[in-house]
């Protein structure tokens, strides 16, 4: 059985559910906006576990679906890059989310971010080498965070607001992602995005 190839990739939901969860928690690390107290917490915990990591493990499970099983994801090799990324960083964010639900320390996120310091830089390379430069600078955004989350699981003070400021820089370009590659498939613009 054949399917015929698409050109719509979900990477928009991937790119608005992560967006929503750094312009959720980068205002709490760089402001203290929300003051953090339990309450706080289980909300975006909350926030983290449906918003970055369903719409992310949606859209990594559909591509990965979609290139191998069905394979109507061709001739975009980088996909694959995506695929991962956007399956780990889903999954990842499940733990983030359950994490600040429950109010459980944050300390082991250190190693976490080494490794996703790893997957990050491994886009950057994959997506500039493509051509794929606006979601290149995201993996460069997506590095600096887990770099800052490194300093701030360690307990340098000035390691969260760090974390705050890559979060809210790396929403927007995450929202200006969404809204360009939904113009550019939905409208035929033609916006340098996903």
């Amino acid at each position: 059985m054949t399917f015929a190839s698409s050109e719509f990739a979900p990477v928009a939901l991937g790119f608005f559910g992560l967006g929503t969860g750094y312009l959720i928690w980068g205002p709490q690390e760089l402001f203290g906006f929300p003051e953090r107290s339990p309450e706080v917490d289980r909300s975006s915990g909350v926030w983290g576990i449906f918003l970055p990591g369903l719409c992310q493990l949606v859209t990594g499970v559909i591509l990965f679906v979609g290139l191998t099983w069905f394979q109507v994801f061709k001739g975009a090799p980088a996909l694959y890059m995506a695929a991962v990324a956007f399956s780990a960083y889903g999954i990842h964010w499940f733990a983030l989310g359950w994490n600040r639900f429950s109010g459980h320390d944050p300390r082991p996120n250190a190693g976490m971010a080494v490794a996703f310091t790893i997957l990050s830089a491994t886009g950057a390379y994959v997506f500039f080498a493509d051509g794929a430069w606006p979601v290149g600078v995201l993996f460069v955004g997506l590095t600096a965070i887990y770099l800052a989350d490194i300093v701030a699981s360690v307990g340098v003070e000035a390691g969260e607001r760090m974390l705050g400021l890559v979060h809210l820089l790396t929403g927007i370009w995450l929202m200006y992602l969404t809204v360009g590659t939904i113009l550019d498939l939905a409208s035929g613009f033609h916006l340098p995005a996903g």
